[in-house]
């Protein structure tokens, strides 16, 4: 790997990209780094989902922490936000999440959470990475009893849970909620979670075997979700990602209500109970023409940044905002959690259609969105690398922004997690959106192929 830290930590395939002995270098590496700030010998806990090499990796980075004398909590299975809180919660130096969000089985991820609860900022990760890439002061001389230990939680899901549930001050009781937890994360705790709010809970994908995670379910499918809610009188449907950090609905009908969706009715719902803070909403430049729309339909601010939720929150705890996120469903609710957490959206969203007293289909309506075309171009990774210099590239851009005029815009860029370039069209005319995103994603095909 040129850059080991994506945008959302280090991912690869499982065991090719993503190895072991990455993992073990990776655990010695950020204990150094941890050691250097604490001035100690530093704890860290542990967590992954379901996915067949999450063991693996879960051991191997266990390995490197404790030959470095540093103790280790082993979570077992729980969500990424359940991290980023019980590492403050248990006092620890540092959270480790093995998982590869919403990718298929054969990728694997290790994301880091400081002390805090926040995820590491990029000087830190660039510190770990150029201990590893130069291969320096990884040879521990630990011995004896000064090797870390490693203990196993038997209370972290129902700590997280705990908490998430004192996020809100109503009962659920009598509601009819289903639930795709995509075979990932969330297929305990969800389930857990909205029973003991008195919500009546259809279970979909909580089947996990290692290989079926985000496969036909979740929140990068929700065929299955849709037909269930609509054929079986549900108030809503919840779909989260392997890692459950992200969350998608469905209305009462089955119809996707996606990221920009939900924070614009949270927000409304935030305004209304005198909570958003700076009645503002941060989002990223992805979001749709019609979220802006509606916040200034509706008196509420917004700001924009770069694509990713760490962006987003950076902001947010920058300015003191309540509320920011993703139109993939990344929403973060910052008076509860340091990253996104599906979960909690789902309460906080399903809160709001309690007390508006209307359906999430009558909510949503009041957000329109603009059509949107996304191309998805696989390319090589020193096809990533020329992505930012190539002049035929520059060229394909620059005339489909002539010919959307200002009736629509064009954004493409590199994907931080995946040998991808996304291309991105959003305008009032769907045929001509489809039509240039085509003639981009073309060019970009033909020379970072």
């Amino acid at each position: 790997m040129s850059r080991l830290f994506g945008t959302d930590g280090v991912r690869g395939v499982a065991n090719s990209e993503l190895t072991c002995e990455l993992a073990l270098k990776l655990g010695r590496a950020t204990a150094l780094v941890l050691m250097e700030r604490a001035k100690k010998s530093p704890k860290v806990l542990i967590g992954m989902d379901t996915r067949i090499s999450s063991d693996m990796l879960a051991a191997s980075i266990a390995a490197g922490f404790c030959s470095m004398g540093v103790d280790v909590m082993q979570l077992g299975v729980v969500p990424t936000p359940a991290v980023a809180y019980l590492v403050k919660e248990y006092k620890c130096d540092a959270g480790i999440m093995i998982s590869a969000s919403h990718n298929s089985f054969e990728y694997n991820g290790i994301k880091i959470f400081q002390a805090d609860g926040y995820k590491l900022p990029d000087e830190l990760e660039e510190n770990i990475e150029k201990l590893i890439l130069e291969d320096k002061a990884l040879n521990p001389s630990i011995i004896g009893e000064d090797v870390g230990r490693v203990t196993y939680s038997q209370t972290a899901y129902f700590d997280y849970v705990s908490h998430i549930q004192s996020s809100v001050d109503i009962s659920f009781e009598g509601v009819k909620v289903a639930l795709d937890c995509a075979n990932g994360a969330a297929f305990v705790s969800a389930p857990e979670l909205f029973m003991r709010l008195g919500a009546r809970c259809s279970l979909l994908g909580c089947r996990p075997d290692g290989i079926n995670i985000n496969k036909g379910s979740g929140s990068t499918d929700l065929e299955a979700l849709s037909r269930f809610v609509a054929a079986n009188d549900c108030t809503v449907g919840f779909a989260f990602d392997g890692d459950a950090d992200r969350l998608l609905a469905v209305d009462e009908n089955g119809e996707l209500v996606d990221g920009d969706k939900i924070i614009a009715i949270c927000a409304q719902g935030l305004k209304e109970s005198g909570k958003l803070r700076g009645n503002t909403a941060v989002v990223t430049v992805m979001s749709n023409m019609g979220f802006f729309k509606f916040c200034d339909d509706n008196d509420i601010k917004y700001e924009t940044t770069q694509v990713g939720d760490r962006y987003v929150l950076e902001r947010m705890v920058e300015k003191g905002y309540s509320i920011g996120g993703e139109q993939s469903g990344h929403v973060i609710f910052h008076d509860y959690a340091t990253t996104g957490d599906g979960q909690l959206t789902a309460l906080k969203l399903l809160e709001v259609i309690i007390k508006s007293g209307k359906s999430l289909s009558e909510l949503a309506a009041q957000v329109p969105l603009y059509p949107q075309v996304l191309k998805n171009v696989s390319v090589s990774r020193i096809g990533k690398i020329r992505f930012d210099s190539d002049e035929e590239i520059k060229k394909a851009i620059v005339k489909a922004e002539a010919e959307l005029g200002d009736q629509g815009r064009v954004l493409v860029r590199v994907s931080g997690t995946e040998p991808l370039v996304r291309v991105m069209l959003e305008g009032k005319d769907e045929k001509l959106i489809e039509k240039l995103a085509c003639e981009i994603a073309q060019v970009i095909n033909e020379r970072l192929i």
